[in-house]
């Protein structure tokens, strides 16, 4: 017998997973040149940058973060690859191939 996991369900546990790691936030996508917000939902929420790519019963993450000013990066980094890796493969059972992470900005203090 043959499970079938969708996409959307792989992308869902990797941002409730990168919930959990303090001090980042998963960066919002670029909107595309020419891209149209419908009707009156111009309050539509940007899409995460954040790309699941599946090869049979392997996974790869594309992961855009912001990152809390003062933290540092790498070990930030790998606690992604980490989080991500361990609750994708435990719930699932498909074998992560990579987390490509990019730290695409900061994020200052409040009150600063």
């Amino acid at each position: 017998m043959e499970i079938e996991i969708a996409k959307t369900v792989l992308y869902d546990i990797a941002c409730t997973a990168l919930d959990r790691v303090e001090g980042l936030e998963v960066a919002n996508a670029p909107i595309k040149v020419g891209e149209v917000l419908k009707g009156n939902n111009r309050s539509a929420r940007r899409p995460k940058a954040l790309k699941v790519t599946r090869e049979g019963d392997s996974v790869t993450f594309d992961i855009g973060v912001n990152v809390e000013y003062g933290r540092n990066l790498v070990t930030l980094s790998q606690s992604v690859q980490r989080t991500i890796t361990e609750n994708v493969e435990l719930m699932t059972g498909l074998k992560v191939r990579s987390v490509n992470v990019s730290v695409q900005g900061l994020n200052l203090p409040k009150g600063a």
